[in-house]
């Protein structure tokens, strides 16, 4: 179903895209909404003028920093609140760092040349994974973790949404508590894209584009 609604949301898209005002799939308002992303399909690239900003978080830090539309950066503090309290949840600690393959990236999209992606308009990121420090030695892990992750690890998009061997379940586990609480809320991203969607394999891709998709 997720496919086959992804497939009739990618042939609209390019008229979508190209509209300038687009009604906010949330009833919100964000400040690139108005933005036309369409551009010419070949030639030199001009990304629209946004202001830009490094960002390197503040609930959560980001393993590298993030340079992003500054308008973004309120949802990434939001989405690194839902990391902390999901990691807390499930691991008893929030990740101490998150690690993304890349933020803005003045470029088209893959399959449409004839319109910018969202990271050229620094709206757009792609999470690759987690890491996990040490347990504080006064606090108590989850039930039935084993006793390992008391100390550091990590999590990846790639090795851990379909885990194998099966004993690491707990991370997967953590993956999709984390979308699932993502996709729950409407404040924070609009488009959350994951390895269901082609070329998504390796990393989530989440960005605040004027229209609502969804296949993780």
């Amino acid at each position: 179903m997720l496919a086959r609604l992804a497939l009739a949301f990618a042939v609209a898209l390019p008229s979508l895209l190209a509209a300038p005002a687009l009604a906010a799939p949330d009833g919100g308002s964000y400040g690139l909404d108005d933005i036309s992303r369409a551009v010419a399909p070949r030639g030199k690239l001009v990304c629209p003028d946004v202001p830009l900003t490094t960002y390197r978080g503040d609930v959560v830090r980001y393993q590298t920093p993030a340079r992003v539309y500054t308008g973004f950066v309120e949802r990434l503090r939001r989405f690194e609140a839902v990391v902390a309290e999901v990691g807390t949840r499930i691991y008893g600690r929030a990740p101490r760092k998150i690690r993304h393959l890349g933020t803005y990236n003045c470029r088209r999209i893959g399959r449409y040349p004839d319109l910018v992606s969202e990271h050229g308009v620094g709206n757009g990121i792609d999470i690759a994974g987690f890491e996990f420090g040490p347990l504080a030695r006064d606090a108590a892990l989850p039930d039935g973790l084993p006793k390992a992750l008391r100390r550091g690890f990590s999590v990846s998009v790639l090795k851990d949404w379909d885990p194998d061997p099966a004993a690491q379940a707990h991370k997967a586990r953590f993956l999709r508590a984390l979308t699932d609480a993502l996709v729950a809320r409407d404040d924070i991203f609009r488009v959350l894209l994951g390895p269901a969607y082609p070329g998504h394999k390796n990393h989530f891709h989440f960005d605040c584009a004027p229209y609502r998709l969804v296949v993780l």
